[in-house]
This record gives structure tokens, sequence and C-alpha cells, in this order.
């Protein structure tokens, strides 16, 4: 006799149907955790995983923090645009943006056409232990980095909040964030929850 299929399987299967041509998108401040919760919810839903910095990089063969020095953040801007524009035609996947990204009106507009947009929402301590560990943040080459960070959220908060989905994040296992998020998507496709063993998400931490 045959054992039952895996009702986590059969609800990937349905949250990869919901989904069809669309991407997964990440969007949040630098160190919202976009790249290595992408990477998990990628492993789980057994999609491709891109990130825009790294496809940036890869098309320039220079590092984020060279392009910002010798070309300004307007040019940086605008290749990073094309580039996700570019990315988004090949879903679906899972797309981990800049933390600027999502601030261009046309890039905004590109993911909603072609994506289901994810904000990674973090606090200020956690983004602070997380960006002081890496040397490679060019908006924070700055006397008072925390200043800067709080400057950031206050600008690009009320923009990150249009996405269409909005999971908070902390310093727990990825596996548990990657939970909420597939959960999120569930929830927001109209896909059966999947248990995925890490705990839900609950109504009032995800907003769609």
């Amino acid at each position: 006799m045959n054992a039952p299929a895996n009702p986590t399987d059969e609800g990937h299967a349905a949250l990869i149907e919901a989904l069809g041509s669309r991407s997964i998108v990440f969007v949040g401040l630098m160190g919202a955790g976009k790249t290595a919760i992408g990477r998990k919810v990628a492993t789980v839903l057994s999609l491709p995983f891109m990130d825009s910095d790294q496809e940036i990089e890869s098309v320039s063969r220079m590092t984020v923090p060279e392009l910002f020095e010798r070309y300004g953040e307007p040019e940086f801007r605008a290749l990073e645009q094309r580039v996700i524009l570019r990315l988004l035609e090949n879903g679906p996947q899972v797309l981990s943006t800049g933390g600027g990204a999502f601030m261009n009106a046309q890039t905004r507009e590109a993911i909603a056409s072609h994506g289901v947009s994810v904000w990674l929402k973090a606090d200020l301590d956690l983004l602070m232990e997380r960006v002081s560990k890496k040397q490679n943040r060019p908006l924070l080459k700055n006397p008072d980095p925390r200043a800067v960070l709080e400057r950031l959220m206050a600008e690009r908060y009320p923009v990150y909040a249009t996405a269409d989905l909005t999971v908070p994040t902390r310093d727990d296992r990825k596996e548990i964030i990657a939970g909420e998020v597939v959960a999120a998507l569930c929830g927001h496709l109209g896909v059966d929850a999947v248990a995925t063993g890490a705990a839900s998400a609950t109504t009032d931490e995800v907003q769609s």
C-alpha cells in the first residue's frame, strides 16, 4: 500500500501553483536577513534563489561599495533597477533585493506585476548588531551609523509597509523565520497553511 502523501509537500505544491510565474521578492533594510531567509525559503519550496546585489556585482564586475564610490548612488540605483527588472522575467523564484531597491517607484511597480513582495521588518537594535559585523555597507560609512539607520528606517519603513506581506524578523533560527514567511505566503495566496515544522506567524505578526 502506498504511503500517504506528505501534507507539507502538497502544501508547497499548492503554493507554487498559486504563485504561477511570479517571484517571491524580499525587501527591507540592510541586516534584515533578506538573503539568509530568502535562501532558506527557496530551499523549502525548491525554487531558484537570486540576490540582486550579487547579480549587480556579477554584471558590473565591481562590488556594490566600489560602484557607490565610483559612480554614486543615483547611477547605482539605475543599474539596480535594470537588473531587478530583468531578474523578474525569470519567475517563479525567490529574489532578495538591496535595501534601497523598493524605494524606486518603477521597481515597486515591476515587483507588484511580477511578484509577491515580503518585507522582513526588523527593529533598530537587531539591525545594528548585524550590520556592525560587516564593513561593506556604503550608506553606513559614517561616524554615527545608528543615526543613519534611524533615518533610513524613518524614510523607508512607510514604503516597505506597502509590500504585499510584512513578516517581523528577530534573532531566531532561520528555519523559524522562513516557516513564518511560507505561512504568510500561503495565507496571502489562499493556500491552506503549510506545516513546515516551524512556528507559524500569528495574525498580529503578519499583515497582508
